[in-house]
């Protein structure tokens, strides 16, 4: 390799790793303020993940009131419990929020309409293993818009909506999904199978 490349290889990743430690030495600064109740660190930390998080409450929620509700609630929880957040444990603040505002739209639609769970396992070999878009050969993947499919996910049946957000969005595993919405590991898994059976006729490609 000319030396001139390796050189700029090496100042670019001097470059990324200064990004880096910046955007971790702010973000902690964050979090050391909103721990200290401080309201303008609380004002940017709403403001920076509020957008993507009323995403994430939309895909448990059936409307957007009952989604902005959810996530007002979920940054209360936030708040009050960030100092005790350390980051060793919980993973990166990101993925803490993310746990939050999912548990926080799950308990607020379980308020509002009863998830119903159905022990029925004789389905569940059917697309147990694959992936949703690996039952799709790739010119019937990108003919589908994104629109259409978060359309069609929001309208699954409460309780395979909730599962199908949790295992193919979240990577939550069937054991995990299993102690949050208080099921069974085997009603998990029969609920993602049959969501996207659902789905594939939904999106005509069965």
């Amino acid at each position: 390799m000319p030396i001139a490349a390796t050189i700029g290889i090496r100042e670019n990743s001097k470059t990324e790793f200064a990004l880096y430690t910046k955007t971790r030495i702010l973000e902690e600064k964050l979090i050391e303020d909103c721990k200290k109740g401080k309201r303008k660190a609380q004002d940017k930390l709403y403001n920076k993940y509020c957008g993507a998080m009323l995403n994430v409450s939309m895909r448990y929620c059936q409307s957007q009131e009952e989604a902005e509700d959810a996530l007002q609630e979920a940054f209360l929880k936030i708040f009050k419990n960030i100092v005790k957040f350390e980051g060793r444990h919980e993973g990166s603040l990101t993925q803490w929020i993310k746990t939050i505002v999912v548990n926080s739209a799950l308990s607020s639609h379980r308020k509002n309409k009863k998830h119903y769970f159905t022990e029925d396992v004789t389905e569940m070999h059917i697309a147990d293993e694959d992936s949703f878009t690996g039952n799709m050969d790739a010119e019937e993947a990108s003919s589908k818009k994104e629109k259409e499919i978060l359309l069609a996910v929001q309208e699954l049946p409460a309780g395979y909506r909730a599962v199908f957000n949790l295992y193919v969005l979240e990577g939550f595993s069937h054991k995990e999904i299993a102690e949050i919405l208080e099921i069974s590991e085997n009603t998990s898994k029969s609920q993602l199978s049959k969501a996207r059976k659902y789905l594939k006729v939904s999106l005509g490609l069965d």
